[in-house]
C-alpha cells in the first residue's frame, strides 16, 4: 500500500459513516505500532508529527519514516504534519513528502485565519496534498481555554478556504488524561447542518468512548486525533520495562517491549471508530 492524502482517507469515512484516527507520533516505536495496529484491524491510519515531535526529529526524516511505513503497509496511511503554525513548516511538509498539512490559525481573528488558511491550502492542492485548517481554538486541559466554534464562522471558513477537513472547538481539550464530560453534540449539530465538509475532533483522548463510536457512526466527525492516551500506554510499558530489571541499559531491548502493549491499546482504541 502507499501513502494516500488526507482527502482520500476521509471522503469514504464521511460516505460510509466511520471515522479515522489520526495518531499522534512521537518516535519510530510508537509509529511502528499504530500501523502494525491499523493493520490488525484492517483500518487506514492517520500519522501526525506535532509539534513535539518535530523538535525531536526534523520534518524531512520524518516524511521519509512515514513514507518506509506506508509502502510496506497493507493498509493506507496518511502522512500528516498537526498543528502547522507557519506557511514555512507546511512548505517543509510538503516537500518532504506529507500528503496532509494542518494549519493552525485558530488563535488568529477569523479574517486572518481565512486569508492564512486559504493560502496553504492553495500551496497544498498544487502539489497534489491535502490541508486541515481549524476554526475555534481548542484549549489545553490545565492551560489555556477553549474558545468554541461558532457554527456560522464554521460555514464561512470552509466554504472561503476550500479546507479538505475542518477542525472544530466543541468541548474538546488537548492532553486530556480522564474521558469525564464529552461534547457538545448541540453545537455539532449546529454547524453539520450548515457544513459539508469531514469534521476533526483534537484532544480525542478525552472523549468517552461510547460517544466516540456514536459520532463516528452518526455525524460528519471523520477524524478524532488520539495522542495521549496513548502515550500514557506506551509510559507505562516502558517503566515496566525498565523496572523490571534495574541493571539493563540497553534501550533496543527496553524498547522492544514497548510494542506489543502499544498495538494492543492501538487496537483497543482503532476498534471504536468503526461503523457499524
Amino acid at each position: 500500500m502507499t501513502l494516500v492524502t488526507l482527502k482520500e482517507a476521509l471522503q469514504p469515512a464521511l460516505k460510509d459513516g466511520y471515522a479515522v484516527a489520526g495518531l499522534v507520533t512521537l518516535g519510530w516505536e510508537d509509529m511502528r505500532a499504530y500501523v502494525a495496529a491499523a493493520e490488525a484491524e484492517n483500518v487506514p491510519v492517520i500519522l501526525q508529527a506535532g509539534p513535539s515531535c518535530r523538535e525531536h526529529t526534523p520534518l524531512p526524516v520524518l516524511g521519509k519514516m512515514f513514507s518506509h511505513l506506508a509502502e510496506n503497509a497493507s493498509v493506507p496511511v496518511v502522512a500528516h504534519l498537526d498543528h502547522g503554525y507557519t506557511a514555512e513548516e507546511c512548505r517543509i511538509a510538503v516537500e518532504s513528502g506529507f500528503t496532509s498539512v494542518m494549519f493552525d490559525g485558530s488563535r488568529t481573528p477569523l479574517s486572518q485565519n481565512i486569508n492564512d488558511t486559504s493560502a496553504i491550502v492553495e500551496m497544498a492542492h498544487a502539489a497534489g496534498v491535502s490541508c486541515e485548517g481549524e476554526i475555534g481554538f481548542v484549549g489545553y486541559s490545565g492551560g489555556e481555554g477553549s474558545a468554541g466554534t461558532d457554527p456560522e464562522e464554521a460555514a464561512q471558513f470552509a466554504r472561503d478556504t476550500g479546507v479538505d477537513a475542518m477542525a472544530i472547538s466543541v468541548g474538546n481539550v488537548h492532553l486530556q488524561q480522564d474521558k469525564e464530560g464529552g461534547l457538545d453534540v448541540d453545537r455539532i449539530n449546529a454547524i453539520e447542518a450548515l457544513t459539508e465538509v469531514p469534521l476533526v475532533i483534537h484532544g480525542g483522548s478525552g472523549v468517552p468512548v461510547a460517544q466516540r463510536q456514536e459520532l463516528a457512526r452518526g455525524s460528519k466527525i471523520c477524524k478524532f486525533n488520539i495522542g495521549t492516551e496513548l502515550r500514557m500506554a506506551f509510559g507505562d510499558a516502558m517503566r515496566t520495562a525498565v523496572n523490571s530489571d534495574p541493571l539493563r541499559f540497553d534501550r533496543v531491548q527496553i524498547l522492544k517491549e514497548t510494542h506489543d502493549p502499544l498495538v494492543a491499546k492501538t487496537r483497543q482504541v482503532l476498534r471504536s471508530f468503526k461503523g457499524a
